[in-house]
């Protein structure tokens, strides 16, 4: 008899996919839109629906599936995916084993342990020693947070809007916060912080062997890398006289060195520079005080360096 093939139980799941095809993961929730732009701009597109969570990929080498970014990366470290995107936070939670590449500093929260005034109020002598109930998604953090405070504390697991158990259902929380307002409006006081976190862009080891994912996933990270490093600049391009020139360009705050042309019958220099969009409506003025003319701002789509 012929020998038969069999397939593996990952592969009966996905189906039929190309051993070198990438399988992503995209967050749902808050962070999917930036994630979604992000990628639109280095040209991976998807065609999206409310009723489905397989998007069409404009890119033929990759497919996509929308999954809630609290399990992400369990399931890229499993293996199940190749990569995916979600919070440094729920990488830490699950002790996920993936490999970061990419540090997208999109929605910076803090991870808190907060508690109701009064009993924050009495200090950290005290509460540590007191009976308490500690609620949050965080499992694991908050397990090792109480082992490492020493607290005489029971975790209890939530489902979302856990800032709306105190005083009543439990004595502390830890949970993530943007601003603290949340937990200002629920008069709960922020004790301790116990990590900070961003969204990040990360890979199985498995992928990362693959040496046709592995082009992908690096091409990916070093668009999206300009992508990011173009947002925070914009190009400025400007005409000045010979006789201001070395002034003006001793003063420009660049990357690495202005680009400068010759104008036509020599009367001065075309000048392009790369500068932090923030400096710019201080930097504006400061040139044509310095003889700068013609002064043009464009909006950057990327910058590779």
């Amino acid at each position: 008899m012929a020998n038969q093939t069999q397939t593996t139980p990952t592969e009966q799941k996905q189906g039929a996919v190309d051993s070198d095809t990438l399988l992503m993961t995209i967050p749902t929730g808050r962070i999917q839109e930036k994630v979604l732009i992000l990628l639109k701009q280095i040209g991976i597109s998807f065609a999206t629906s409310a009723r489905s969570y397989k998007p069409k990929c404009s890119e033929s080498g990759i497919q996509a599936k929308m999954l809630k970014a609290q399990n992400i990366p369990a399931l890229v470290g499993l293996g199940r995916h190749d990569c995916g995107f979600s919070g440094a936070d729920w990488i830490k939670e699950q002790q996920a084993d993936v490999i970061e590449l990419l540090d997208l500093n999109y929605d910076p929260v803090r991870i808190v342990a907060a508690m109701p005034e009064d009993l924050a109020a009495l200090g950290e002598s005290v509460w540590t020693k007191k009976p308490l109930i500690v609620a949050s998604e965080y499992r694991l953090l908050t397990t090792e947070y109480i082992k490492k405070k020493g607290m005489n504390a029971v975790y209890l697991q939530t489902f979302g809007a856990t800032e709306a158990l105190p005083p009543e259902d439990a004595d502390m929380i830890v949970d993530n916060t943007a601003t603290g307002s949340t937990l200002n409006a629920n008069r709960l006081t922020i004790v301790d912080e116990l990590m900070r976190s961003t969204t990040r862009f990360f890979a199985n080891k498995a992928a990362l062997s693959n040496p046709v994912k592995k082009q992908k996933l690096d091409e990916i990270v070093m668009l999206m890398q300009s992508a990011l490093r173009a947002k925070e600049k914009v190009l400025l391009e400007m005409n000045v006289e010979k006789k201001y020139f070395d002034a003006l360009v001793g003063s420009l705050p660049c990357m690495r060195a202005p680009t400068v042309s010759e104008l036509y019958n020599g009367q001065g220099y075309a000048i392009k520079v790369a500068v932090p969009t923030v400096d710019v409506s201080k930097l504006i003025p400061k040139l044509i005080a310095l003889g700068a003319t013609d002064i043009l701002e464009y909006k950057l789509e990327k910058i590779v360096v």
